[in-house]
């Protein structure tokens, strides 16, 4: 019964690779409908019979429609078929606007889902700051939806909100709770990772030895 697991069947049925083409669904979106009966219809479809949506946020799917607790694919494609009246889509081929409507609908309903957990969040704790990880927290678009809901004063999302993030977060928390070291909180809001996007460092030589060998221009700065 989870909102990441959900999403990746959508992306799964709309021709996208699990766990990498997630990003591709949220990008479809956009090219849906909004104002469709058809994207309507199936916000309504995917509410009535594939999921039961509560006020604070919490999902129970209709397990009859999935397949990956079990099975070694995401959805039970017939069911998917009769419910949507069209076939599970082949990677890379023609996307057509149902695919496009039925990448709004799932998208519209993560946002729903996101904002209902975040106001239950917020009355439940008092907090008026939100930290977010995990898959579901790389969906930028709800994450904006989010900030302008002004729910939190503050609103922080760990760059590599996946498994990279959560094996990072295991390893801070066997150093300050195993290990009990004191943390050292951020005074301010900046940026107390010194930056997510470093990557492996390269040195001058190594850089005069590529322009040298493909002659490429270049200019140096200091």
């Amino acid at each position: 019964h989870s909102v990441g697991l959900l999403y990746s069947a959508f992306t799964y049925y709309l021709g996208f690779r699990v766990n990498s083409g997630e990003y591709k669904l949220m990008g479809l979106a956009p090219y849906g409908d909004p104002k469709s009966s058809q994207t309507q219809n199936y916000k309504k479809l995917i509410l009535e019979n594939m999921m039961e949506l509560k006020q604070d946020g919490s999902i129970w799917l209709n397990q009859t429609y999935f397949n990956y607790s079990t099975g070694l694919s995401m959805t039970k494609d017939v069911k998917w078929q009769t419910l949507f009246e069209f076939p599970r889509r082949k990677s890379e081929s023609e996307l057509k606007q149902h695919h496009c409507n039925l990448a709004l609908a799932i998208q519209q309903i993560t946002e729903d889902i996101v904002l209902r957990m975040a106001r239950h969040t917020r009355k439940l704790t008092g907090c008026k700051n939100l930290t977010l990880a995990g898959g579901v927290a790389l969906n930028c678009v709800a994450n904006g939806k989010l900030l302008q809901s002004n729910i939190f004063d503050s609103l922080w999302i760990q760059p590599a909100a996946g498994d990279a993030g959560g094996s990072l977060g295991a390893a801070l928390a066997a150093y300050y709770i195993y290990f009990d070291k004191n943390r050292h909180g951020a005074a301010t809001f900046t940026d107390a990772m010194q930056g997510a996007l470093l990557g492996p460092e390269t040195t001058t030589q190594e850089i005069d030895s590529m322009t040298q060998k493909f002659n490429a221009p270049f200019e140096r700065f200091n």
